[in-house]
């Protein structure tokens, strides 16, 4: 193969799947919110009170997507570059600058902030990891 060619389909690789790292786990994010959250009462009213659930925290926890997008693109950043450090950098980064907010609240944003986290970091790692792949088949 052309070592032009190459280079471009390793780029082009590694672009799309960044890409599909960042954008479709907000998707991804918000239907394990969704299923995290507790069913619905038989009747199909509400959820007992003691239980808000994760997407009602939403509000206390402002700016989750932005953040999440960052988040996945740092990490699969940092996987692919080979400092997978870098992904406890991101994580402390993270608890530290949310630690206010997950402290003075008792409605689920710790659990929002867990879940949330967790499920961006594994995405954005298995898409790295599969950028890895793909790229080392050429």
């Amino acid at each position: 193969m052309n070592p032009i060619l190459a280079i471009g389909l390793e780029v082009l690789v590694v672009a799309a799947l960044g890409a599909v790292a960042v954008f479709a786990g907000s998707p991804l994010v918000q239907a394990v919110f969704r299923r995290a959250d507790p069913p619905p009462a038989a009747d199909g009213s509400a959820p007992e009170p003691e239980a808000p659930g994760v997407q009602a925290a939403a509000t206390t926890l402002r700016g989750g997507r932005w953040i999440g997008m960052l988040e996945r693109l740092a990490v699969y950043a940092t996987i692919l570059a080979g400092f997978s450090g870098g992904i406890a950098v991101v994580l402390a980064v993270k608890g530290l600058a949310r630690y206010p907010e997950l402290k003075a609240t008792t409605n689920g944003a710790a659990e929002r902030f867990i879940i949330g986290t967790f499920t961006s970091v594994l995405f954005a790692a298995g898409c790295a990891g599969l950028a890895w792949w793909l790229v080392g088949l050429w």
